[in-house]
């Protein structure tokens, strides 16, 4: 993954700009370290209590919580990067406004729907990785209201398509270069660690 977005990374404009005096290729590597930190982050957390109970053990009532908060700080982060680093780099792409306004309004409905649908349904502490922490949570049926009814995992298919909205909205090369990264990294961390931890604790 690393080296095909390096390999983007030579594209013509694809690091031109700046913002806030910092240079678009610094805001580029930002970008791939904050997906790095949050992966790696919830990889950690969810390695030790699935199989130790580290967490919990070590702060028994907090644990969760404190994950969770770390969890949200490094997404939401990961979030207003790729939005800064397609400010950054506004213009590069050079493909008609309106046609990528067009495609910016089509991608976000789903998105919002979505991030609704994990919000009033699922729940958004659930979402985290609350099941590796409670294993209450195992005991729940996989959920299938919402937009949920037309994907089981509708977080990953649908929710982060808001993050190709920054580069479309911003005519961006690196905006949706570094969407597509964290898309896509979504989606090794759903095969290699997610659905396995899925298989041992729901058999």
């Amino acid at each position: 993954m690393l080296y095909l977005v390096y390999l983007g990374s030579g594209i013509k404009g694809i690091l031109d700009g700046e913002l806030f005096g910092i240079a678009t290729r610094t805001w580029f590597i930002i970008s791939i370290i904050t997906a790095f930190a949050h992966q790696t982050y919830v990889w950690f957390c969810w390695r030790m209590q699935l199989h130790l109970g580290f967490i919990t053990k070590l702060m028994p009532k907090t644990g969760f919580y404190v994950y969770a908060a770390g969890f949200f700080l490094l997404f939401f982060a990961r979030m207003a990067v790729v939005l800064l680093l397609a400010i950054s780099n506004r213009g590069s792409l050079g493909f008609n406004s309106l046609i990528l306004y067009i495609l910016a309004a089509i991608v976000t409905v789903p998105a919002v729907y979505a991030f609704y649908s994990v919000y009033k349904y699922f729940g958004l502490l659930r979402a985290t990785g609350q099941d590796h922490f409670d294993e209450t949570y195992r005991s729940l049926p996989f959920e299938k209201r919402g937009m949920f009814k037309y994907s089981k995992n509708a977080m990953y298919t649908y929710a982060l398509l808001i993050l190709l909205v920054p580069g479309l909205l911003f005519n961006s090369s690196a905006g949706l270069l570094l969407a597509i990264f964290n898309y896509t990294y979504v989606w090794i961390h759903y095969y290699t660690l997610e659905l396995p931890d899925i298989r041992r604790m729901y058999g």
